[in-house]
């Protein structure tokens, strides 16, 4: 491609930008950050320049991140077994030291010092902070007996959620960063599904879109065919018949509930794809699943 070319495509992509900028221009975008995108360095980078991009345009990104693959680099260092009860944790008292260690301290401050070095200011939290988010201990039903409920640990469900805590640092210019771990009522520690964390907050700050980053290109049907446009009838339906399963299934259940609490649209997009989050929202074309509230 010639360099005249060149300039008119780059000038193209931000004319095309540019109504998606005005559209979204003071609203709170809340993104899952995990998979690829967290241990990929071309996609570390780009992943933060996208955000602080946002930033400067004017929209109010909120990151909230897993950390599946250290928190189990760091298990297996330690000898510590990893078990998953549908899709979820369980999660110990030795676990829970990891995951506080892992997430709160090691993940959460790189993932501030990304932001920095793309020229953001953000500040990294955990749910204890301020007693930020609120948890009580997570039963699920058994497969095999639905009326039995399975002990998982020190897995929590989410209580409640202090929007305070985010509107103070919006205010200042900062971009939150968050840890999906909890506080009980004694303060003890839980350990929450990062989806689900982001979801719960996306409904909480009345946010214009929930973006869940994973490695797939989104939601896909039996043959491997990406879905989009999907309502909540839909996806009902895909998880009634097995299509989604495993570890889609938390992704999915916070994203149906964000879209039924009043969460504009939530987006399940391809994290392994450099500045996923520029082309989800600033083009036509986007790189995912779109699901709406109706």
């Amino acid at each position: 491609m010639t360099a005249p070319a060149q300039a008119a495509l780059k000038a193209k992509i931000l004319a095309e930008a540019l109504p998606y900028i005005r559209r979204f221009h003071g609203k709170t975008l809340v993104v899952k950050y995990g998979g690829n995108a967290m241990t990929d360095p071309a996609l570390q980078k780009s992943f933060a320049l996208d955000v602080v991009l946002l930033k400067l345009v004017g929209m109010n990104p909120v990151v909230v991140h897993g950390g599946g693959p250290q928190i189990e680099t760091l298990l297996k260092r330690l000898d510590i077994k990893s078990e998953f009860v549908q899709g979820m944790r369980v999660t110990d008292a030795a676990t829970m030291d990891v995951v506080e260690m892992v997430l709160g301290g090691e993940v959460n401050k790189e993932i501030v010092t990304l932001i920095s070095q793309a020229g953001g200011k953000a500040v990294g939290l955990t749910g204890k902070d301020g007693g930020f988010i609120r948890a009580r201990k997570m039963l699920l039903p058994s497969k095999e007996r639905p009326e039995e409920m399975v002990d998982i640990g020190q897995v929590g469900e989410i209580t409640a959620i202090d929007p305070g805590v985010i509107a103070t640092l919006e205010e200042g210019g900062f971009i939150p960063v968050v840890a999906p771990i909890g506080v009980g009522e004694n303060g003890e520690s839980y350990n929450i599904n990062a989806d689900l964390v982001a979801g719960k907050l996306a409904e909480v700050l009345k946010a214009e879109k929930l973006l869940l980053l994973t490695n797939t290109p989104g939601v896909l049907d039996r043959d491997g065919k990406l879905l989009t446009g999907l309502t909540p009838k839909r996806i009902d339906a895909l998880v009634a018949d097995g299509t989604l399963s495993g570890g889609m299934l938390p992704k999915i259940a916070s994203a149906l509930d964000a879209a039924r609490s009043g969460v504009k649209s939530v987006h399940i997009i391809d994290g392994r794809v450099e500045h996923a989050l520029l082309l989800e929202i600033l083009t036509d074309e986007g790189v995912g699943t779109l699901i709406r509230s109706k």
